[in-house]
């Protein structure tokens, strides 16, 4: 991921065996990550059995608010691929208690179809 993708707030795809190997401890015994991305110093993650936004805060980043999501609370959810034009990708989740859409979005080579097929298994 590039300085600007950084500083625009866009996202890329981090190694799933990573992710799991740094937040084992804050992990079920039997969850797994599936898919992760990282905005920043901030990670999204999906594993398979809930989405887990994991916020890292203050200057050294030691301090870190996890939020899970699971995946029944999910009411609905959209996709939008980058365009020709367009340099991100996004993806907006409605979820049940929350008044407004958790919108993320995505850098322009992020595989959005197969982190649409990754929401569609657990939600549908």
């Amino acid at each position: 991921m590039g300085l600007f993708d950084q500083l625009m707030g866009n996202s890329s795809e981090q190694n799933p065996e990573d992710v799991q190997a740094e937040f084992d401890e804050y992990l079920l015994d039997d969850e797994i990550v599936e898919k992760s991305y990282i905005l920043l110093r901030d990670l999204f993650v999906f594993t398979n059995k809930r989405i887990l936004v994991i916020d890292k805060q203050g200057f050294s980043g030691k301090k870190i608010e996890f939020i899970t999501i699971p995946y029944k609370n999910i009411r609905a959810f959209s996709v939008e691929n980058a365009g020709t034009f367009d340099v991100e990708a996004e993806l907006k989740l409605y979820v049940a208690g929350m008044p407004a859409p958790l919108l993320k979005t995505f850098d322009k080579n992020t595989n959005i179809k197969g982190l649409q097929q990754t929401i569609s298994k657990h939600v549908l």
